[in-house]
């Protein structure tokens, strides 16, 4: 059974300037870096998620307030830009978790890689930040459920909190918000403090890490911590935000975790749990060290569907 690798030109059009650091350059890097073992993946294009799925997530507002400002391209902030094949670019990068969740739910692959763009991690029900639109690793979660899989465990690995996953999730038991990150760092949300409210505390579990802390600090947490909490939750599937700004490398951060070290996280998340993985890229913004943590991912994935 092979490993899905979910995909489309059109994330290249979200044009934020050559300069931005989340660039189209940086889709460019994977697809070169992994052109050897494309062959052993199972290649989809996505298409643009319905709005009625959309809406689980977002309301109406915001999907209108992203459609108006890539017409005209506004952007959102200082960080966050739009050009005119943002819009477009933003539903089907939304749309990518369907198309894997159907492969996986028919039974094709167990596992899926989504190499998209705009990120979604950061946006909340209602704003855009951070680089991201709309919250592709939520709108999965809500997909997944839709079609069997109760119990959804989203695992963020990126440098910099999921907030809006956070938020969108916090008061509901039925997901589990699993996060990693450089802690004080933008946006500043995810302190060990933050647990989930109401029905949903316990349902989040977020694990601060200093500034230089490195392979030797993060990997203990996905080999014993993650597998606690999955035997506590005994989730349905698992959904991984997976950026790759925790790497040392990374311009935009300051932990110090190696390619190798990547690659064990990756490895104790596809052995935790008899259940699908689908991993959506979020961040990750030295070109180099991007396309060889997604190219050890991908053979990771691939070392475990045989």
């Amino acid at each position: 059974m092979s490993v899905a690798f979910v995909y489309h030109p059109i994330f290249l059009d979200h044009d934020t300037g050559s300069m931005h650091p989340e660039n189209a350059n940086r889709l460019r890097s994977i697809i070169h870096t992994i052109e050897p073992i494309l062959d052993r993946l199972f290649l989809v294009e996505p298409s643009e998620v319905s709005f009625e799925l959309l809406h689980e997530v977002h309301p109406e507002f915001h999907r209108q307030a992203i459609e108006e400002k890539s017409m005209h391209e506004e952007p959102i902030d200082a960080d966050t830009q739009l050009s005119s094949d943002s819009y477009k670019a933003a539903l089907i990068a939304a749309g990518s978790g369907v198309k894997a969740l159907d492969l996986i739910e028919s039974g094709k692959v167990k596992s899926a890689f989504c190499a998209v763009r705009p990120p979604g991690h950061h946006a909340t029900d209602s704003q855009a930040m951070g680089f991201c639109l709309f919250n592709n690793i939520a709108i999965a979660a809500r997909y997944a459920q839709s079609i069997g899989y109760e119990k959804v465990m989203i695992v963020d690995f990126d440098v910099h909190h999921g907030n809006g996953t956070q938020e969108i999730f916090y008061k509901d038991p039925s997901v589990f918000y699993f996060s990693s990150h450089q802690y004080p760092a933008y946006p500043g949300t995810g302190s060990d403090l933050e647990i989930g409210s109401g029905e949903g505390e316990g349902y989040t579990h977020n694990f601060p890490l200093q500034m230089n802390s490195g392979d030797d600090d993060i990997i203990p947490i996905y080999e014993e911590q993650l597998l606690e909490d999955v035997g506590f939750f005994q989730p349905d599937i698992i959904l991984v935000s997976a950026g790759y700004d925790l790497h040392a490398a990374d311009p935009l951060a300051q932990l110090q975790v190696s390619t190798d070290g990547i690659g064990e996280i990756v490895d104790s998340i596809m052995n935790v749990a008899d259940v699908p993985k689908l991993f959506m890229l979020e961040g990750g913004y030295n070109l180099s060290a991007l396309a060889q943590c997604v190219d050890k991912t991908l053979k990771v994935m691939l070392s475990h569907s045989s």
